[in-house]
């Protein structure tokens, strides 16, 4: 890896049930952009910087492609693979792109129409199909293990934990860094050499789609790895669990003892609040130094014991 990517990535998560279940797993989710916080995020703003007819160009091709892949994911379920099929496939989402394309034409003509209304149909559908041309998810990841922020919004307010991965170099698949920028413009004249084959293109909007959010945002630091939408196996390597100023303490002996035995040995945190300060700082827990040495316990035996004495 290069020297601007981090050695490790950070998730922060709550703690519950599902965690657990992923962690030992060792699985990630993969979340439908859609359900993200921010509404803005995935959003692009299309650019109008071409004429209309290629506007028209650009929403007939997308939609094409896109219909066409749908179609053929749904033959394929259904095992129909034949030329006759393929043909009908092809047929059927080129109508259906022309048919997009004539409905705004239709629609622009009538009497209320303002002048620019046909521009602006065809704005909108390219920014909705630019959005649904990507059916991957992202699991959303952070080089911060110590933002109080962080631990507030996705950490369950420091009673959850904080995860620690790394990518092994011969990983193909590798964390997209998060671009922070004043707006979402995408210009269209980009769409429009993506879709002419130029990969330069593609990967300028795969990141305006995907990797760009707002200045408010650039705390975060957030690292994006692309997916099959989900629960899937992960392609990252677990390192450490770090537990928040608030986790509950015999819920860390439990994490320890599950993990103990593990091919790859997992290193373990608490974090705490600095003396005086706002800032969090990470403490390393030693399950052999006496960090549980009463644990597991008897709570009947302090009885016993003053019973002994009573004898």
């Amino acid at each position: 890896m290069d020297n601007q990517t981090p050695r490790r990535f950070y998730k922060y998560r709550a703690f519950n049930s599902r965690t657990l279940s992923m962690l030992v797993s060792d699985q990630l989710y993969f979340a439908d952009p859609i359900s993200f916080n921010d509404p803005l995020d995935t959003r692009p703003t299309l650019e109008v910087d071409v004429d209309e007819s290629t506007l028209k160009e650009i929403l007939s091709k997308l939609n094409e492609r896109r219909t066409r892949a749908e179609m053929r994911a749904a033959a394929k379920k259904l095992q129909a693979k034949g030329p006759r099929t393929q043909d009908r496939i092809a047929r059927l989402s080129s109508d259906q792109a022309r048919c997009l394309v004539q409905n705004i034409e239709y629609d622009a003509t009538h009497p209320e129409a303002d002048p620019e209304y046909a521009k602006r149909a065809l704005r909108t559908g390219i920014e909705d199909e630019l959005i649904r041309r990507y059916d991957s998810g992202i699991v959303s990841l952070s080089e911060r293990d110590d933002c109080p922020l962080l631990w507030s919004h996705y950490g369950d307010q420091h009673r959850g934990i904080c995860i620690g991965y790394s990518v092994r170099e011969q990983e193909p698949r590798k964390p997209a860094k998060v671009e922070y920028r004043g707006n979402r413009l995408i210009q269209a004249s980009e769409v429009a050499s993506m879709l002419q084959g130029d990969e330069s293109a593609l990967k300028r909007v795969n990141a305006a789609v995907l990797l760009r959010k707002g200045e408010g945002w650039r705390y975060e630091r957030e690292w994006r790895l692309m997916g099959n939408r989900g629960i899937q196996d992960s392609s990252l390597e677990l390192e450490e669990i770090i537990f928040g100023c608030r986790f509950e303490g015999m819920l860390e002996l439990a994490l320890l003892k599950t993990f103990e035995d593990r091919e790859r040995p997992v290193k373990f945190h608490r974090m705490r609040k600095e003396h005086g300060t706002f800032d969090l700082k990470k403490h390393r827990v030693d399950y052999d130094g006496g960090d549980f040495i009463e644990f597991p316990r008897r709570a009947i035996s302090v009885f016993e014991e003053f019973e002994e004495l009573s004898e």
